[in-house]
């Protein structure tokens, strides 16, 4: 029975190389009949693309993407999420320990993720929408997209529930809500591992400190 397992595997996998094989060898025939007329033309398509792609970062920018930042009461919450596609925001208190750790990754990924905005809200200044949102657990992240919250990461449950998650995981999981464009694998985690050696002095010291 595993022989036969084995013979099955190997079929499959002799297939699939071969299919890639011929994938491959397509790709180079195409390119060998280009002329220099049509390497003319896909260099300028790239050129556009390229174009388009930075004219749209600072359309980001300009909407206050690539900064992490604090907002002031409700009313700005609905004008920030109002024609932006993907927004985080930190619902938060000053007196919360797990919030600081929070701020510290959610600055990290503002500057990675300029597709996405990141902001924060005292929860204390937005009874409002502590309540049409059900926000019972403080810090919670509330992912809206399209101006609707479509996902929220409560505490830090999903995040290994402990205060040394890292950034890598925090970015999973809102890459697993599709706030953000995640490049890694969503059907896997990141480790633990990938914790910056400065996030656990951070967490070391601020555990020291009074609430």
């Amino acid at each position: 029975m595993a022989s036969q397992q084995m013979e099955i595997i190997a079929k499959v996998l002799e297939q699939s190389a071969k299919l890639v094989e011929e994938q491959v060898d397509a790709q180079i025939s195409k390119l060998n009949e280009m002329d220099d007329d049509d390497f003319e033309r896909l260099k300028e398509r790239r050129l556009e693309a390229l174009r388009k792609a930075q004219k749209q970062k600072e359309e980001w920018l300009s909407k206050g993407h690539g900064e992490y930042r604090e907002i002031a009461n409700e009313k700005d919450f609905f004008s920030e999420v109002k024609d932006t596609p993907n927004v985080v925001c930190h619902f938060y208190k000053n007196t919360t320990f797990r919030c600081r750790i929070l701020d510290k990754h959610l600055a990290i990924l503002a500057k990675k993720h300029v597709e996405t905005k990141f902001i924060k809200l005292n929860a204390e200044k937005a009874p409002f929408l502590v309540e049409r949102l059900r926000i019972k657990v403080i810090p919670t992240l509330a992912l809206v997209i399209d101006g609707k919250t479509k996902d929220y990461v409560v505490g830090f449950s999903d995040l290994g529930n402990t205060d040394e998650f890292s950034t890598e995981m925090l970015e999973w999981r809102l890459g697993c809500g599709n706030v953000i464009d995640y490049r890694g694998n969503l059907m896997e985690p990141p480790t633990q591992s990938q914790k910056p050696r400065a996030l656990r002095h951070f967490i070391k010291r601020e555990a020291k400190s009074p609430l």
